[in-house]
């Protein structure tokens, strides 16, 4: 097995999930069959119920996994389609260990963390990584953490047990703005602490702020004698605007080439693999039309996304890659504007060209949300709703357009007598909040002759979920007759639970609800249909 392991030091937040799904696309596109794993330290059994800002947004697999952020990074850099065994916590770990120990598997052992919580790790990242060429696992937080000691230990472990096993140590240099240096004794700090535990890393990654320019080769050579290494393998990766430049990036440095000169490839591996040189040019183009459009020389599109989680911008981090990657097809200058749904007053709008009402839980906020659906059904600016947005607008369209001003969800109003939106049945009787929503994949039919059908192209559709509350059936049926009459179509279903999926308004350039999360199925070189469609429409206007 060819095992490569990413650590963290100095600080958190340096970019470890976009370098771990760089590195994987580029070996990806080198011709290796690979898999990467996210282990993270917290006691969560998922990312299921954190709030988005302390951990960023969840990320949603097809198979129904609410995990780290990080496994959307994998995705959106990879042809690899993730499930939720990619993301491994020290809850998932410990609860397996303590099931085991209640069962009597451990035949009376005292349990403890050196060996039974490392083995289980190990087992973990044995059982899942065995079929592939190479495993990249990612580990999170911060060398120096309590959490993350177990999975040091795990991985120290497994160097001994499968010597072709690389570790990659990304830390940062602080900039001390008063002498004008960059520090290096942080990453000196961190590199020993790691050798400490008893991994040697065999590449250390170089981050550092936006105000200091390429690190000086003394800086380099200092750092490279206090981690034992060569100065080849001290790598500086620069703050770039875009992380879709990493890649090319690291190609244009050869990094794939160290990696591989490391790892040292079995015979085996080389007869079976005709190792080809990574995709470089679809990565040039990517960053061509980046560093075109930073120029702006390209049509610009000024998107809105009103929410209440706009303080930390990773907390709609899928949405505002999945834009992108659909800016960077349509060749156009993106400028995302997030406006706090709590605070939005109406003179945020005037100059935007697109909105977007993201999904969330709770009260707080839907006031703002409904007012700048009204403004744009009334001013017809296009608008998409998705998940809680899609239940946003059937409430406003109920209100406001039928004129039944006690339309509510039972999430908000428990009493309402208008129930639009209600609590799915199947989740009445539910105790345990984790694991629990609609999550992942189900099936949508689209009807004919609608603008869903024109995004689409075809009449079923599988996209990702996760919600507790549903469009209401009862209400939808017995106010039908206005629905129609009013123009607004209920144009894409769940066939098995006759559920609601996709709504929109006829009326309107681009009036649309859908319940699912379509920005979790958008990738770099395979933008979403819907972003598309919406990119392309505000492109033209």
């Amino acid at each position: 097995m060819n095992l490569i392991f990413i650590t963290g030091g100095v600080v958190s937040s340096l970019g470890k999930g976009v370098i771990t799904a760089s590195i994987a696309s580029i070996l990806e596109d080198s011709g290796f069959k690979l898999n990467v794993l996210k282990l993270d330290p917290y006691l969560n059994v998922d990312a299921g119920t954190m709030n988005p800002y302390e951990h960023g947004e969840v990320f949603v697999t097809f198979d129904g996994g609410e995990t780290d952020l990080d496994i959307g990074h994998y995705e959106r850099f990879t042809n690899i389609l993730f499930s939720k065994e990619n993301n491994i916590t020290s809850g998932k770990v410990y609860l397996k260990v303590l099931e085991k120990e209640r069962k009597g598997e451990f035949l009376g052992q005292t349990i403890q963390v050196i060996p039974h919580v490392t083995q289980e790790i190990k087992n973990e990242i044995y059982q899942k990584l065995k079929d592939y060429d190479i495993g990249i696992v990612e580990i999170g937080g911060t060398v120096g953490d309590i959490e993350s000691l177990p999975f040091l230990e795990a991985a120290r472990q497994l160097k001994i047990e499968n010597p072709n096993t690389l570790f990659i140590h990304v830390t940062f240099l602080p900039f001390i703005e008063n002498t004008g240096e960059l520090k290096t004794k942080p990453t000196q700090h961190s590199v020993k602490e790691l050798r400490s535990i008893g991994i040697q890393p065999d590449f250390v990654i170089l981050r550092r702020n936006n105000k200091t320019t390429k690190i000086p080769k003394d800086i380099i050579k200092k750092v490279a004698l206090f981690s034992n290494l060569d100065e080849k393998f001290i790598i500086d990766i620069p703050n770039f605007k875009y992380i879709y430049l990493i890649p090319f990036y690291l190609l244009k440095n050869n990094f794939h080439k160290l990696i591989l000169k490391k790892i040292k490839l079995s015979k085996e591996l080389k007869a079976r693999i005709d190792i080809k040189k990574p995709q470089e040019s679809r990565w040039k183009k990517i960053v061509d039309i980046l560093v075109k459009t930073k120029k702006n020389t390209n049509p610009k599109v000024v998107i809105g996304i009103v929410g209440k989680y706009t303080k930390l911008k990773d907390s709609y981090k899928s949405l505002t890659e999945a834009l992108l990657h659909s800016a960077i097809k349509n060749e156009v200058v993106l400028d995302i504007k997030l406006i706090d749904s709590e605070k939005v007053e109406k003179i945020q709008l005037q100059n935007i060209d697109g909105i977007i009402i993201p999904g969330g839980f709770g009260s707080r906020g839907i006031d703002g949300k409904i007012k700048v659906i009204k403004f744009a059904r009334e001013n017809n600016i296009p608008i998409l709703g998705i998940c809680l947005g899609l239940q946003l607008m059937l409430i406003e369209f109920f209100r406001n357009v039928i004129s039944l001003k006690d339309a509510n969800s039972t999430e908000f109003d428990p009493q309402t007598k208008v129930p639009v939106i209600d609590l799915l049945e199947n989740q009445r009787n539910i105790k345990n909040l984790g694991g629990t929503m609609r999550l992942g994949n189900y099936t949508c039919k689209i009807k004919p002759n609608t603008l869903a059908f024109d995004i689409y192209r075809t009449e079923e559709i599988q996209e990702r979920h996760r919600h507790r509350y549903e469009a209401n059936l009862e209400i939808i049926q017995k106010y039908s007759k206005n629905i129609e009459k009013n123009g607004l179509i209920i144009s894409g279903v769940n066939k098995e639970t006759n559920l609601v999926e996709i709504i929109e308004l006829k009326s309107n350039k681009f009036f649309m609800g859908v319940q699912f999360h379509p920005e979790f199925n958008s990738r770099i070189f395979n933008p979403h249909p819907i972003f598309n469609y919406f990119i392309e429409l505000l492109k033209n206007k």
